[in-house]
């Protein structure tokens, strides 16, 4: 890969900085401003709270202009990152693969076309699009229909082939399987609305018309790949228990509980055991409506033949657009199939191993210490990643000088803004504060685990950049204490008199951790 020596420089100058503090938390290559003394005790002061008792901190705070170190508190402690792993996933995408890179999914004809007889198989071939939906696929029919093909004689056959057939990461738990964000990963996949959580449903549970009734069940999109067994009940009033789960290794989703007459409908997102059967169902109804009967079966997995002739295509939004939903609503599923693409583009493997090599690559040329750190998926799911939080400062850093940073920047969650593809996983923290439409930052939660990095405008107009990674804690929540830290950047001045007060800053209640959920929200926020 070839590379621009401007970033590693610019890294260079932060590694010098962070280097003369690794020995000794709070202290900085220079004698310390009185600002930067208030600044250290302020920050102290918050991670002293006791909700950190017995657990680990790693703080570190960079002036991105002169690269130098204004606050280190175990920087080079390796912790778990939880969803910050993305940051490095998708800076070496924005890269590697290009603000306009496109998933391409494309149906192909197996054999000869006469009259609207396709002699053969039909090939749908997916790209690794984590953002198509079932109208897309229902355009891609359309197109098929469009070109005369009224009959195939033979099977309909899913191609997965760019990625490998590994379809959960590293490490991860079995439990979270069903869950939306641990969702399996294909190059041919289904997403069910404009999140874009790829290889899932959304089920939707209405209550009967009167008590005793079973609750009416429906999919989004509608498929047959899953099944509902469906054992919830309507009742004339009370609390509503609905729980919405799919069965682990099945298609099999089972409702259970209760939900009472005229209360509103509730949903909730699952993911499919085989995303590619999935796909292929979804298509195959679409072909059914445009007037295409297919005579074979389903068949998965195989590779279109290099003589099939196109008949239809879609290209998804270019990497630059994705950007948005990918970091704003922190979604895992992005992060997998972007590791998966660098893999298959840089070396012909579309693999977990190949596309991890190819971040720590950029990475590393960015001027972070590979050997440091451990990243083992793309999103940060796994409790195997290990990086310490003074590399995330060095590399937010040195991607200032990339020709693609506005648009990266742009598309991080921005603190206490409202508008969901604005604020994302942020928009309801910090509002009202000065970090407020300021803070520009990735966030991170596992059970015990909390992350927020990125950056900070201070009240002198520098841009810090800054790396909060929090680990074994035993509370539910501790993101009201990384909100005071970013609170205090804000604010931050060196222009402040010696005898300025220092105050913790107050923040907003920060949203709570569901108990045993890995991601710490549930839909519609995210972590």
């Amino acid at each position: 890969m070839h590379r621009r020596l401007f970033p590693r420089a610019l890294a260079a100058l932060v590694l010098v900085a962070t280097a003369a503090t690794a020995g000794a938390p709070n202290a900085t290559a220079e004698a310390p401003t009185p600002a930067q003394t208030r600044l250290h005790a302020t920050i102290d002061a918050v991670l002293a709270d006791s909700r950190l008792d017995g657990a680990q901190a790693g703080v570190v705070v960079v002036d991105t202009a002169t690269g130098r170190t204004l606050y280190d508190r175990n920087g080079n402690r390796r912790l778990v990152p939880a969803s910050n792993t993305k940051l490095l996933t998708s800076t070496a995408a924005m890269e590697l693969l290009g603000p306009g890179h496109r998933f391409t999914t494309d149906v192909s004809a197996g054999g000869p076309r006469r009259a609207g007889l396709l002699s053969g198989d039909l090939y749908l071939r997916g790209g690794g699009d984590p953002t198509i939906l079932a109208a897309d696929y229902d355009r891609l029919a359309a197109q098929v229909a469009a070109a005369g093909v009224r009959v195939v004689t033979g099977d309909l056959v899913a191609d997965d082939t760019r990625y490998d057939r590994s379809r959960l990461g590293p490490d991860w738990t079995w439990d979270d399987e069903p869950y939306y964000y641990a969702a399996q990963v294909s190059a041919l996949t289904v997403a069910p609305d404009t999140d874009y959580d790829a290889g899932t449903v959304i089920v939707n549970a209405t209550p009967g018309a009167r008590a005793g009734a079973r609750p009416k069940i429906t999919m989004t999109p509608d498929n047959d790949w899953l099944r509902v067994d469906n054992r919830a009940a309507t009742v004339a009033g009370g609390e509503t228990t609905l729980s919405i789960e799919r069965e682990h290794g099945s298609n099999t989703v089972v409702v259970t509980g209760q939900i009472a007459v005229g209360q509103a409908a509730e949903s909730d997102w699952v993911t499919v055991w085989e995303p590619t059967g999935y796909a292929a169902d979804v298509f195959r109804s679409a072909l059914r409506r445009h007037g295409v009967r297919v005579l074979g079966r389903t068949v998965l997995g195989a590779a279109t033949p290099d003589d099939a002739r196109p008949l239809a295509r879609h290209d998804s939004m270019p990497l630059a657009d994705l950007m948005v939903p990918f970091l704003k609503l922190s979604n895992n599923g992005h992060a997998e199939v972007l590791t998966k693409e660098l893999g298959r583009v840089l070396s012909g493997s579309g693999t977990w191993s190949a596309g991890l090599t190819a971040i720590g690559e950029y990475v590393g040329d960015a001027g972070m210490d590979t050997g440091t750190l451990r990243q083992r998926d793309g999103s940060g799911l796994s409790r195997r990643n290990l990086i310490p939080p003074a590399q995330f400062v060095t590399l937010l850093s040195a991607v200032r000088a990339e020709p693609w940073f506005d648009t990266w920047y742009a598309a991080l969650p921005v603190a206490g803004n409202a508008d969901r593809f604005v604020g994302g996983t942020l928009r309801s923290r910090m509002a009202g504060t000065a970090a407020a439409n300021n803070v520009h930052a990735k966030t991170g939660s596992l059970t015990g685990v909390s992350g927020l990095s990125g950056y900070v405008t201070d009240a002198d107009g520098r841009l810090l950049a800054f790396s909060i990674v929090l680990n074994n804690y035993l509370t539910s929540s501790v993101k009201g204490l990384e909100d005071q830290i970013a609170i205090a950047l804000a604010t931050y001045s060196e222009k402040e008199t010696a005898t300025a007060r220092r105050t913790v800053p107050s923040a907003p209640e920060a949203p709570r951790v569901p108990e045993g959920r890995e991601c710490s929200w549930v839909k519609p926020v995210r972590c």
